[in-house]
């Protein structure tokens, strides 16, 4: 604490700054609503100043271009309002705190220091000169976070700016209210911190600017690889110096850096829920948030029913028999089942290409074997997707010159018969009028002809009743083949299912098409299961980010350029194939990896950050930046003690100095004893006012099983969590394990802990991941034997409470 007369400037200049902020929101108040109002009326208008007329192509393009004043009129207002309304709202999250920190700064070579106070946004004074809050994100503020007092420096575009730190001070002010002031020589004031670690867990993720660590700013302000990986313990705060990075981003390249610019892939649609908040607290709008298994239905398509993450890991936690699934699930996350898929595609250049022959009322138009020939006339050196591209092209000519053939078929003629004469003027009547802009362009040739003919017509020289027809007939059989085109630019003629399929054949057949890939010992299991699922038109999982590879190698990349970073949470469940689509989807973009590779609970698991690895590959050595974050910041001291031990790589694993209840161990004679007693445990912990409490299991079975019983016996307002569910909320829940990861909680109760529920070693990081959720309180139950993961600790990290 300060003494007195430091306490009193502070509030004095609070209240300063208060009256400022107060002040420009009222000044801020009528420029708001009166642009709303201006926007809202424009586009009221927008039609009644707006004369719409395509009579001719004069008249057309006078009515395009009045459009587009309009729009251009209302697209300036709206800027404005938005850019006013954004102003607003920092106003308004600044006056219930205005700043968190301080520091007095002394640049080299001058005789005074400078007074920076930091918060969320900025804030400068009347004058427009002088800063009366400087944002977190200033080159200037980074100094907070980097330095103790003494020699301090930072960057700006014109170089580094060296000097001295006279003084960090950090504030907690509540609704405009001064609460606390510290003097530190810390980063981060242990006493502010354990405050903001010791509250209970919240149903949306928070800000942490005001206690961001030296080496979670790392990774915000780091901005110059390709490719940044965090390789962080279980609460080491990963996530949330990811989301302050995207802050940072969007405010250091705000004239060329857009929100939907950056994309992260999340864990769940549960996860997207709990980071919602962050960046909209922070005055930025959110990233795209999506999932990965989103991102493969949408380029997969309704070709094939895709299996997704959740399922495959029920089957490898439940089945008896998994052996040949778990291999293939292995090679097909593997860099040489990634090199296999690439021979083919050479091989397929010489042979085995697989078509859709492309039919039309129950006739053949183009056979598979026209396309084969086609195909395999081109130059052979040509790249496959070029090849594709050009069979593509081929198609389409050819579909142009059967079109014109079909016009004179007797189904056309039929078709005819259903209009009377006066519906042909009608028809065109309501194509010229009424249908729009985009059908007018669509059929301008033929309109443009309609118009020509008439012409002719009036001129005595032209039988304009047959000519008629005979447009008709051409817009009918148009009409019919825009089906066949769209599957052809959709490049539904190849048969990529049955090239995929393909692959899997005997060891022999297999070697000859990857240039002699070596296929793993259960392969013709691998081949069986996998053959079984596309003959059903399904996918597994695993199976699917090879299958889409792929399709880019046949087909050609699809690509998203503007896209220009990309997020991954928990980056160690995704395969090297995730990785090289994610990188081929998105071509301009920056990747940042964040994951701990001790809760990889999935089979096709990555290891982040090792040398010469596939991941560090993907863009160079050079290119690429590890940030380790070893301390773990969301459990007390005693349940990391605790969680670290049943890691053999945990012991580098650091806890924060906040202490609390060891993990209790209850063992019960039964299931019926079991419900009584976590029971028991939910009612006190919420009576001590826990708001958020986990009861986790291994699957999605065993929540059910959990969810019943413990409905049964009267535990109020339980909420089961399944991978459907959209939204995470506080409360009581009953979740699988997997669920649960990169969320936390107040207190976890791990339902079954036992030997029998947790004895593969393949298990032990789905349990470690299930106990570090724990912020306060961890409790664990068994009916019988303890797993050994417990069994192998030292006695003195837990208690134990026997009850039979």
């Amino acid at each position: 604490m300060i003494n007195a007369k430091d306490w009193n400037q502070e509030q004095q200049r609070l209240d300063l700054v208060t009256e400022k902020l107060q002040a420009r929101i009222v000044e801020l108040d009528p420029e708001v609503a009166g642009l709303r109002d201006q926007a809202t009326d424009i586009r009221r208008r927008f039609w009644e100043e707006v004369t719409v007329n395509t009579s001719t192509y004069e008249d057309f393009e006078e009515t395009f271009y009045s459009i587009k004043q309009q729009e251009a009129l209302l697209s300036e207002r709206e800027r404005s309002y938005l850019l006013r309304m954004q102003q607003w709202k920092s106003m308004k999250r600044l006056l219930l705190s205005p700043y968190f920190g301080r520091i007095d700064f002394q640049e080299n070579g001058l005789s005074f220091s400078e007074q920076i106070y930091i918060g969320v946004s900025s804030f400068v004074d009347t004058d427009g000169l002088s800063f009366l809050i400087y944002d977190w994100r200033t080159p200037i503020a980074s100094m907070y976070y980097d330095y103790s007092p003494g020699a301090a420096e930072y960057d700006t575009p014109a170089g580094s700016i060296t000097g001295t730190m006279k003084l960090k001070r950090q504030y907690q002010i509540h609704e405009g209210q001064l609460c606390n002031i510290f003097d530190t020589d810390l980063t981060i004031g242990d006493e502010l911190l354990q405050q903001v670690l010791g509250k209970s867990a919240d149903a949306q993720m928070k800000s942490i600017v005001a206690t961001i660590q030296k080496e979670q700013n790392a990774i915000i302000r780091e901005d110059k690889s390709r490719m940044l990986i965090v390789q962080g313990a279980a609460g080491s705060g990963k996530t949330s110096a990811a989301l302050q990075r995207v802050a940072y981003l969007l405010y250091k390249h705000r004239e060329r850096l857009k929100a939907d610019q950056i994309v992260l892939f999340s864990p769940n649609p549960m996860f997207n829920s709990y980071v919602s908040t962050v960046l909209p607290e922070l005055g930025e709008e959110n990233m795209q948030q999506t999932t990965f298994q989103e991102y493969l239905e949408y380029w997969i398509g309704t070709t094939l029913c895709l299996e997704d993450l959740f399922d495959q890991i029920e089957y490898v936690l439940t089945a008896q028999e998994h052996e040949a699934r778990l291999s293939g699930i292995e090679y097909k996350a593997s860099v040489a089942f990634l090199q296999a898929l690439q021979n083919y595609a050479q091989w397929l250049g010489q042979e085995g290409m697989r078509f859709n022959s492309i039919c039309f009322r129950d006739r053949e138009l183009i056979t598979v074997e026209q396309m084969k020939t086609q195909f395999y006339s081109y130059d052979s050196s040509i790249r496959l997707a070029n090849r594709v591209a050009m069979l593509q092209e081929w198609l389409l000519k050819e579909l142009t010159i059967l079109e014109r053939k079909e016009r004179e078929a007797l189904w056309v003629q039929e078709e005819l018969y259903y209009l009377e004469k006066e519906q042909y003027a009608a028809a065109f009547s309501e194509l010229h009028k009424e249908r729009g802009v985009f059908d007018f362009a669509e059929h301008y040739e033929e309109v443009h002809e309609i118009v020509h003919n008439k012409r002719r017509r009036d001129e005595g020289d032209f039988d304009y009743a047959e000519r008629e027809e005979e447009i008709l007939r051409r817009m009918i059989v148009k009409d019919h083949f825009k089906p066949l085109r769209r599957s052809v630019k959709q490049m539904l003629f190849i048969d990529m299912v049955g090239l995929y399929a393909q692959l899997f054949g005997n060891k022999d057949n297999y070697g000859k098409m990857t240039n002699e890939t070596e296929a793993p010992e259960l392969w013709p299991d691998i081949c069986e299961q996998t053959k079984e699922k596309l003959s059903r038109l399904e996918l597994f999982y695993e199976d699917a980010t090879p299958y889409l590879y792929l399709k880019e190698l046949v087909e050609g990349v699809r690509t998203s350029t503007e896209v220009r970073h990309i997020f991954v949470d928990e980056g160690q469940d995704y395969s090297m194939f995730q990785y090289e689509f994610i990188k081929k989807l998105f071509p301009r973009a920056r990747m940042t990896v964040l994951g701990d590779f001790g809760q990889a609970i999935f089979a096709q698991s990555t290891e982040l950050y090792v040398s010469d690895s596939p991941l560090v590959r993907l863009y160079g050595e050079s290119e690429t930046r590890l940030v380790r974050l070893v301390r773990s910041y969301r459990s007390t001291r005693e349940i990391v003690e605790f969680t670290k031990s049943l890691l053999p790589s945990g012991k580098e694993i650091v806890p924060f100095e906040r202490s609390g209840k060891k993990p209790l161990l209850s063992m019960v004679g039964s299931n019926e004893q079991l419900a009584t007693q976590i029971a028991e445990d939910l009612a006190a912990l919420q009576a001590e006012g826990f708001a958020s409490i986990a009861v986790i299991t291994k699957t999605a079975a065993e929540s059910h099983d959990a969810y019943e019983l413990l409905t049964a016996q009267g535990c109020p307002s339980l909420r089961l969590i399944t991978k459907k569910t959209p939204t995470f909320e506080k409360g009581t829940l009953v979740i699988p394990a997997y669920l649960a990861k990169g969320v936390e909680f107040d207190a976890v109760l791990i339902y079954d802990a036992s030997s029998q529920t947790y004895h593969r070693e393949s298990e032990r990081k789905l349990f470690y991941t299930a106990c570090t959720r724990a912020m306060h309180q961890l409790l664990l139950y068994t009916t019988g034997e303890w797993t050994p993961f417990i069994q192998a600790l030292d006695t003195s990290l837990f208690e134990v409470n026997i009850r039979h």
